[in-house]
């Protein structure tokens, strides 16, 4: 076991190994440890090695400065300067708080950045001020829309956190392809089959080998072509209206060994005492509540609060050869 101090720790200083300055290491570092204390591990230590070899190919800028405008009292326009989302999120965040405040809606488009992590971390620390918050972030074409055969948009998740009456802010965060990319990966390295009816091979017929989606194939979305029509809205708001590229015009390939996306995120806040709601937070308590009582057995986020309770006591679980294996990378590579 670790605790959450020391793993958010010893991932700034892999980080900071790896050319990255300490405070945007910090940063990356809570992303990572955060999702590896709620039990996402699709998007925590699992991802360390994408994120180093994105580093060292030179597609991510560790050392990125990112540009911040405000073209409207409500908008904020961030260009990541080709580092990571959560660096350029955070250095418009304090303008894009007290937009929302004085405002009661305000919204940050992010492009030329690369998002690696849970995408429901950027946005709970929104939830916890008091407000509604809705993300979406779009990626490399890795997707089939429906009825095609081949992938074009990516897996596009969205992400959505308000503030309870009673303890932590509902959240949710999803792919809107039918299993998430770093499911199939994780498929691979185990050694284990996916579900059907999620993925084409690169002949455009079903597969359940992870190895084969991988190899010039397509997941597909969920839901069908509901499912197609949400992730298309999911590129177009975090692409097109941000300024980012589409996932087909992500340009990874010219950089060997990088994993990322250089794509586009858009974040929007909305103030409940804005809009007739000052009581929302009891009102979302009351839903919940009714969804309880007609027998939901969970509510969107239990499982990641039971993790993090659990992490908070007992700390979090990780075996010694990872461990060894992280120290190992706090060293900076050789040249």
């Amino acid at each position: 076991m670790i605790s959450y101090g020391d793993l958010h720790a010893l991932l700034a200083r892999i980080f900071t190994a790896h050319g990255m300055p300490p405070g945007s290491a910090a940063i990356l570092a809570g992303a990572v440890a955060q999702a590896e204390r709620d039990a996402c591990l699709s998007h925590g230590l699992f991802r360390i090695p994408g994120y180093l070899s994105s580093l060292r190919s030179g597609y991510v800028d560790g050392a990125a400065v990112p540009v911040v405008e405000q073209p409207r009292p409500g908008t904020m326009a961030v260009d990541g300067a080709r580092g990571f989302a959560q660096v350029a999120l955070e250095a418009g965040r304090v303008r894009l708080l007290e937009a929302a405040r004085n405002l009661g809606i305000a919204c940050i488009s992010i492009r030329n950045a690369h998002h690696y992590a849970a995408l429901a971390t950027d946005i709970e620390p929104f939830a916890d001020a008091g407000l509604f918050a809705l993300a979406m972030v779009n990626g490399r074409s890795r997707v089939a829309p429906f009825g095609a055969r081949r992938a074009v948009i990516g897996t596009n998740p969205i992400a959505f956190a308000c503030p309870r009456a009673s303890g932590a802010p509902l959240l949710w965060d999803m792919a809107t392809s039918a299993i998430a990319n770093a499911d199939v990966l994780m498929a691979a390295r185990d050694g284990h089959a996916i579900p059907a009816g999620v993925a084409l091979d690169r002949h455009g017929e079903p597969t359940t080998d992870p190895e084969a989606m991988q190899d010039g194939g397509a997941l597909l979305p969920f839901g069908g072509h509901k499912g197609a029509a949400i992730a298309t809205m999911v590129e177009l708001l975090a692409a097109a209206l941000t300024g980012g590229r589409f996932g087909f015009e992500d340009d990874a390939f010219r950089y060997p060994g990088a994993t990322t996306a250089n794509a586009g995120q858009l974040i929007i806040l909305i103030d409940p005492a804005a809009t007739g709601g000052a009581g929302a937070a009891e009102r979302v308590e009351t839903l919940l509540t009714r969804l309880t009582d007609a027998g939901a057995d969970r509510i969107p986020g239990d499982r990641r609060l039971a993790a993090r309770a659990s992490a908070a006591e007992n700390g979090i679980p990780i075996t010694q050869a990872l461990l060894a294996q992280l120290q190992a990378w706090t060293y900076p590579p050789a040249s």
